[in-house]
């Protein structure tokens, strides 16, 4: 089967220079002789040459129009083209180069050296092609393995904090759901411009995720507190609230042997976080208003609303009606005011997830929680 031969488009407003030019040429490349720069504009979008042999002094559109033309158009600007021209100054030759042209031929010339430029530019760009597949696939190599990794990561957290939840008496999937959750409402975050400063800066995978260690400070808090099935005494709550503590301290020494940060530093902040108050009434630190990170604030929210529709042992689910009446109440006192407008907007997503886990509302028992309760959510 006969190779194909490259395509190569001469652009010259003399007639014996194009037919020179085409006989030189037509042995090795399949010649297109243009005679006009107007003229090129019509074929190239019909034909896509691999170079262009472009005349300099043309009537009406002179070379240096057709370049700066060529280059500013995406479609066409990486088309080699050298410039062929009677004009040998210096002067000439560096407008020609600087404008885009990656050589220049001066006329007459001769077959010889007009093939070797020719070669010689046509193996350069194919250089150039080769080198931007390499690096395409290097890229898409490099995005893989760090999808695979963060999967891997995900993955790791996933099964630890399933296993946290496991010894708390958690059988419903907490940490997955407040996961779901927060991912929701950073989604509607960036739909408005609510927040938009402290958005910006936020990866909103890495926010998510790392939203799974939340109550990871719960592996310092001893089962009898975690399990006991009533109220706790003022003593064993103390103890209970230093969860958030243990929890950031201990991402904190991963932090100190680790060389990424970023995923890290997300879930120090909930986990330490998530159950300070908008008044700052909370714990551990009594923070209020602004100065607790958004993704505590978000994290509170989520969490909360899955601590009150879900059996635990020391109450019954309520409805996510009520949760939803009862999270309006907190507006602030427990909650950012904005961030409970965000929830009521996406409430209704978050009943989807609750249904994915639960599988039917039904499963909700209408109560009502007694604040007294809650150890922790």
């Amino acid at each position: 089967m006969e190779e194909k031969r490259l395509k190569i488009m001469l652009v010259d407003d003399n007639s014996s220079n194009l037919n020179i030019g085409r006989t030189m040429l037509k042995e090795y490349y399949e010649v297109f002789p243009i005679p006009s720069g107007a003229k090129l504009f019509e074929v190239l979008p019909r034909v896509r040459p691999s170079l262009i042999l472009l005349d300099i002094l043309m009537p009406e559109m002179d070379g240096y129009e057709v370049i700066k033309r060529l280059k500013e158009a995406p479609e066409w600007a990486d088309i080699p083209v050298i410039f062929l021209t009677s004009k040998s100054d210096e002067r000439s030759e560096l407008e020609g180069l600087s404008l885009g042209a990656r050589d220049y031929v001066a006329k007459p010339f001769s077959a010889p050296l007009l093939l070797q430029r020719i070669k010689n530019q046509l193996l350069l760009e194919s250089q150039r092609k080769e080198l931007e597949r390499y690096n395409e696939n290097l890229e898409k190599l490099v995005e893989d393995k760090t999808a695979e990794i963060f999967q891997l990561q995900g993955a790791i957290i996933a099964t630890l904090a399933d296993m946290l939840e496991y010894r708390d008496g958690e059988t419903g999937g907490h940490v997955f759901r407040t996961q779901k959750y927060l991912r929701i409402m950073v989604d509607r975050l960036l739909e408005t411009d609510l927040y938009a400063e402290e958005v910006a800066d936020f990866n909103k995978d890495e926010v998510v995720t790392s939203a799974i260690l939340h109550d990871i400070g719960k592996i310092g808090i001893s089962d009898a507190i975690l399990r006991k099935p009533g109220p706790l005494t003022p003593e064993e709550f103390n103890e209970m609230k230093r969860h958030t503590v243990i929890g950031a301290e201990a991402i904190a020494r991963i932090e100190n042997i680790t060389v990424s940060h970023y995923f890290l530093k997300y879930a120090k902040t909930i986990a330490r976080t998530h159950h300070e108050k908008w008044d700052g009434t909370g714990y551990p630190d009594g923070l209020a208003g602004r100065d607790i990170p958004l993704e505590g604030r978000l994290m509170a929210v989520a969490d909360v609303y899955d601590a009150l529709i879900s059996d635990r042992p020391y109450k019954k689910a309520m409805s996510a009606e009520k949760a939803k009446e009862l999270i309006s109440e907190g507006r602030g006192r427990h909650f950012d005011p904005n961030l409970v407008d965000v929830f009521l907007s996406v409430s209704h997503k978050f009943e989807e997830v609750v249904l994915e886990f639960a599988g039917s509302p039904a499963s909700f028992s209408e109560v009502v929680l007694d604040p007294q309760l809650s150890k922790s959510a």
